[in-house]
Protein backbone atom coordinates (compact mmCIF):
# COMPACT_ATOMS: atom_id res chain seq x y z
CA UNK A 1 0.00 0.00 0.00
CA UNK A 2 1.28 3.28 -1.00
CA UNK A 3 2.33 5.64 2.06
CA UNK A 4 1.64 9.19 2.86
CA UNK A 5 4.84 10.23 1.91
CA UNK A 6 5.16 9.00 -1.32
CA UNK A 7 2.02 9.79 -2.86
CA UNK A 8 2.76 13.47 -1.48
CA UNK A 9 6.23 13.47 -3.19
CA UNK A 10 4.56 11.82 -7.02
CA UNK A 11 2.04 14.54 -6.37
CA UNK A 12 4.43 17.34 -5.81
CA UNK A 13 6.62 16.45 -8.60
CA UNK A 14 3.20 15.84 -10.86
CA UNK A 15 2.46 19.83 -10.11
CA UNK A 16 6.19 20.91 -10.82
CA UNK A 17 5.75 19.47 -13.83
CA UNK A 18 2.64 21.23 -14.56
CA UNK A 19 3.80 24.49 -13.58
CA UNK A 20 7.21 24.31 -15.65
CA UNK A 21 4.74 23.23 -18.86
CA UNK A 22 2.84 26.26 -17.75
CA UNK A 23 5.77 28.72 -17.74
CA UNK A 24 7.38 27.44 -21.05
CA UNK A 25 3.83 27.29 -22.45
CA UNK A 26 3.81 31.09 -21.66
CA UNK A 27 7.46 32.03 -22.52
CA UNK A 28 6.57 30.38 -26.38
CA UNK A 29 3.11 32.35 -26.72
CA UNK A 30 4.94 35.90 -24.89
CA UNK A 31 8.29 34.87 -27.60
CA UNK A 32 5.55 34.86 -30.66
CA UNK A 33 3.61 37.84 -29.42
CA UNK A 34 7.12 39.70 -29.37
CA UNK A 35 7.88 38.79 -33.23
CA UNK A 36 4.81 39.99 -34.50
CA UNK A 37 5.03 43.03 -32.30
CA UNK A 38 8.43 43.83 -33.75
CA UNK A 39 7.48 43.43 -37.37
CA UNK A 40 4.39 45.64 -36.46
CA UNK A 41 6.80 48.60 -35.69
CA UNK A 42 7.72 48.75 -39.09
CA UNK A 43 4.54 50.25 -40.13
CA UNK A 44 3.71 52.97 -38.95
CA UNK A 45 0.66 55.64 -40.08
CA UNK A 46 1.88 59.60 -40.09
CA UNK A 47 -1.34 61.94 -38.78
CA UNK A 48 -1.16 65.39 -40.87
CA UNK A 49 -2.10 67.49 -37.70
CA UNK A 50 1.41 66.44 -35.78
CA UNK A 51 4.31 67.16 -36.81
CA UNK A 52 5.58 64.61 -39.91
CA UNK A 53 8.06 62.46 -36.76
CA UNK A 54 5.02 61.69 -34.52
CA UNK A 55 3.28 58.45 -36.09
CA UNK A 56 1.18 56.31 -35.31
CA UNK A 57 2.15 52.22 -34.75
CA UNK A 58 0.47 49.59 -33.74
CA UNK A 59 2.92 47.06 -32.61
CA UNK A 60 1.59 47.58 -28.73
CA UNK A 61 -1.60 45.48 -29.62
CA UNK A 62 0.34 42.06 -29.43
CA UNK A 63 2.04 43.02 -25.75
CA UNK A 64 -1.78 44.76 -25.04
CA UNK A 65 -3.22 41.28 -25.83
CA UNK A 66 -0.67 38.83 -23.50
CA UNK A 67 -0.96 41.68 -20.75
CA UNK A 68 -4.71 40.92 -20.70
CA UNK A 69 -5.02 37.63 -21.30
CA UNK A 70 -1.63 36.28 -19.83
CA UNK A 71 -1.08 39.02 -17.06
CA UNK A 72 1.10 42.25 -16.73
CA UNK A 73 4.08 40.63 -16.61
CA UNK A 74 4.01 38.73 -19.86
CA UNK A 75 2.41 42.22 -21.28
CA UNK A 76 5.55 44.31 -20.58
CA UNK A 77 8.00 41.15 -21.50
CA UNK A 78 6.19 41.84 -25.25
CA UNK A 79 6.83 45.64 -24.88
CA UNK A 80 10.90 44.52 -23.61
CA UNK A 81 11.72 41.95 -25.96
CA UNK A 82 10.46 44.06 -28.92
CA UNK A 83 11.84 47.18 -28.40
CA UNK A 84 15.06 44.44 -27.68
CA UNK A 85 15.03 43.53 -31.20
CA UNK A 86 14.58 47.13 -32.93
CA UNK A 87 17.36 48.45 -30.72
CA UNK A 88 19.99 45.11 -32.08
CA UNK A 89 18.99 45.31 -35.51
CA UNK A 90 17.28 48.51 -36.87
CA UNK A 91 18.25 51.30 -33.85
CA UNK A 92 18.86 55.11 -34.83
CA UNK A 93 18.71 56.67 -31.59
CA UNK A 94 21.47 54.70 -30.08
CA UNK A 95 18.52 52.74 -27.30
CA UNK A 96 17.28 56.23 -26.49
CA UNK A 97 14.01 55.95 -28.17
CA UNK A 98 13.93 52.07 -27.48
CA UNK A 99 14.12 52.41 -24.10
CA UNK A 100 11.29 56.04 -24.33
CA UNK A 101 9.01 53.00 -25.88
CA UNK A 102 9.16 50.17 -23.27
CA UNK A 103 8.57 53.11 -20.79
CA UNK A 104 5.76 54.86 -22.43
CA UNK A 105 4.36 51.32 -23.73
CA UNK A 106 4.97 49.20 -20.83
CA UNK A 107 2.59 51.68 -18.96
CA UNK A 108 -0.16 51.66 -21.02
CA UNK A 109 0.04 47.92 -21.18
CA UNK A 110 0.84 47.70 -17.46
CA UNK A 111 -1.94 49.81 -16.52
CA UNK A 112 -4.25 48.10 -18.34
CA UNK A 113 -3.81 44.50 -17.48
CA UNK A 114 -3.39 45.25 -13.74
CA UNK A 115 -6.91 46.92 -13.94
CA UNK A 116 -8.93 44.63 -16.02
CA UNK A 117 -7.47 41.27 -14.24
CA UNK A 118 -9.80 42.27 -11.41
CA UNK A 119 -12.71 42.21 -13.24
CA UNK A 120 -12.81 40.64 -16.39
CA UNK A 121 -15.94 42.39 -17.78
CA UNK A 122 -16.94 44.69 -19.71
CA UNK A 123 -16.82 47.33 -17.09
CA UNK A 124 -13.55 46.84 -16.40
CA UNK A 125 -12.44 46.51 -19.95
CA UNK A 126 -13.56 49.87 -20.57
CA UNK A 127 -12.20 51.50 -17.22
CA UNK A 128 -8.72 49.67 -18.00
CA UNK A 129 -8.25 51.24 -21.05
CA UNK A 130 -9.43 55.07 -20.48
CA UNK A 131 -7.28 54.76 -17.04
CA UNK A 132 -4.16 53.16 -19.59
CA UNK A 133 -4.80 56.20 -21.93
CA UNK A 134 -4.37 58.52 -19.35
CA UNK A 135 -1.48 57.13 -17.97
CA UNK A 136 1.18 56.42 -20.95
CA UNK A 137 -0.61 60.56 -22.01
CA UNK A 138 1.29 61.24 -18.80
CA UNK A 139 3.95 59.39 -18.86
CA UNK A 140 4.80 60.08 -22.52
CA UNK A 141 4.69 63.80 -21.89
CA UNK A 142 7.06 63.65 -18.89
CA UNK A 143 9.58 60.98 -20.86
CA UNK A 144 9.48 63.48 -24.02
CA UNK A 145 9.94 66.34 -21.58
CA UNK A 146 13.01 65.41 -20.00
CA UNK A 147 14.61 62.75 -21.82
CA UNK A 148 13.43 61.98 -25.88
CA UNK A 149 13.21 65.56 -26.83
CA UNK A 150 15.95 66.90 -25.51
CA UNK A 151 18.18 63.73 -26.97
CA UNK A 152 16.88 64.85 -30.65
CA UNK A 153 17.51 68.55 -29.88
CA UNK A 154 21.00 67.14 -29.67
CA UNK A 155 20.57 65.55 -32.40
CA UNK A 156 18.49 68.29 -34.88
CA UNK A 157 18.74 71.39 -32.74
CA UNK A 158 15.91 72.22 -30.62
CA UNK A 159 15.19 74.84 -32.90
CA UNK A 160 14.58 73.11 -35.41
CA UNK A 161 12.31 70.59 -34.02
CA UNK A 162 10.25 73.26 -32.19
CA UNK A 163 9.84 74.95 -36.09
CA UNK A 164 8.63 71.50 -36.94
CA UNK A 165 5.69 72.14 -34.34
CA UNK A 166 4.91 75.67 -35.39
CA UNK A 167 4.58 74.72 -38.63
CA UNK A 168 2.11 72.99 -38.05
CA UNK A 169 0.34 74.85 -34.66
CA UNK A 170 1.54 78.61 -35.08
CA UNK A 171 1.04 78.67 -30.60
CA UNK A 172 3.99 76.34 -30.11
CA UNK A 173 7.03 78.39 -29.17
CA UNK A 174 9.16 76.05 -26.52
CA UNK A 175 9.50 72.49 -25.23
CA UNK A 176 6.26 72.76 -22.68
CA UNK A 177 4.36 74.33 -25.45
CA UNK A 178 5.46 71.85 -27.62
CA UNK A 179 4.93 68.60 -25.28
CA UNK A 180 1.18 70.33 -24.53
CA UNK A 181 -0.26 70.51 -27.94
CA UNK A 182 1.37 67.77 -29.31
CA UNK A 183 2.95 64.73 -27.46
CA UNK A 184 -0.01 64.94 -24.67
CA UNK A 185 -2.95 64.63 -27.58
CA UNK A 186 -0.30 61.77 -29.70
CA UNK A 187 -0.98 59.51 -26.96
CA UNK A 188 -4.45 59.90 -26.23
CA UNK A 189 -5.52 59.72 -29.49
CA UNK A 190 -2.95 56.26 -29.90
CA UNK A 191 -4.50 55.27 -26.88
CA UNK A 192 -8.01 55.56 -28.31
CA UNK A 193 -6.86 54.02 -31.49
CA UNK A 194 -5.13 50.94 -29.80
CA UNK A 195 -7.86 50.22 -27.27
CA UNK A 196 -10.38 50.19 -30.23
CA UNK A 197 -8.17 47.92 -32.35
CA UNK A 198 -7.20 45.64 -29.85
CA UNK A 199 -10.93 44.47 -28.90
CA UNK A 200 -11.23 41.98 -31.35
CA UNK A 201 -7.92 41.26 -32.00
CA UNK A 202 -8.20 40.45 -27.78
CA UNK A 203 -11.41 38.38 -28.43
CA UNK A 204 -9.97 35.63 -31.10
CA UNK A 205 -7.16 35.32 -29.25
CA UNK A 206 -8.16 35.41 -25.59
CA UNK A 207 -8.99 31.52 -24.89
CA UNK A 208 -5.54 30.53 -27.13
CA UNK A 209 -3.48 32.03 -25.08
CA UNK A 210 -5.32 30.97 -21.75
CA UNK A 211 -5.27 27.16 -23.05
CA UNK A 212 -2.16 25.34 -21.66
Amino acid sequence: MENISEKNGRQTFVAGNQKRNLSTNVLVKVALLSAISFVLMFIEMPIPIFPSFLKIDISDIPALVAGLALGPIAGFMVEFIKNLLHLITSTQTGGVGELANVIVGGSFVVTSSMIYRKNRDAKSYIKAFLAATIVMTLVGSIVNYFFLLPFYGQLMGMDAIIGMGKAVNPKVNDLLSFVLWFIAPFNLLKGLILSILSVPFFKKLDNILKSK
